[in-house]
């Protein structure tokens, strides 16, 4: 199994890079992947930041990844629960630290759009705003 960077997952779904583009593919054709958490929200970070792909084409991107079947994530209960999350419209990186804080009675924050989007979704734990 060969574990991926941020900038292999981009090159496969950017396909700005003909070279890297068909090494990038080789890799998930041809091997076992092993996609990180941390992969996932720096990818989502990178499409949104540096080359503006709307929120729709990133969560659709991130769902065709994952459910490759050569792929494996690390930790699929987190992700699955971060992307339902993203695709009603908290940020990604809020949504994998929510979904990665299941054992925790609380998530405490002074972000306000996280706190009102965590809250009229129900998410868990519940997000305590602080600093009120």
């Amino acid at each position: 199994m060969i574990a991926v960077d941020t900038n292999i997952v981009v090159r496969l779904l950017v396909r700005d890079d003909p070279a890297q583009n068909a090494q990038a593919a080789a890799i998930f054709r041809d091997s076992r992947v092993l996609l990180l958490v941390s992969v996932l929200m720096e990818t989502e970070w990178v499409l949104r930041s540096r080359y503006r792909v709307p929120r729709a084409a990133i969560l659709d991107g991130l769902r065709r990844l994952i459910g490759l079947d050569q792929v494996t994530l690390d930790q699929p209960t987190i992700i699955a629960r971060a992307l339902d999350a993203f695709g009603t419209g908290l940020d990604l990186a809020d949504a994998l630290h929510l979904a990665a804080s299941g054992e925790a009675t609380e998530f405490a924050t002074f972000d306000r759009a996280l706190a009102g989007a965590a809250t009229a979704l129900r998410l868990v734990p519940p997000v305590r705003l602080c600093g009120a």
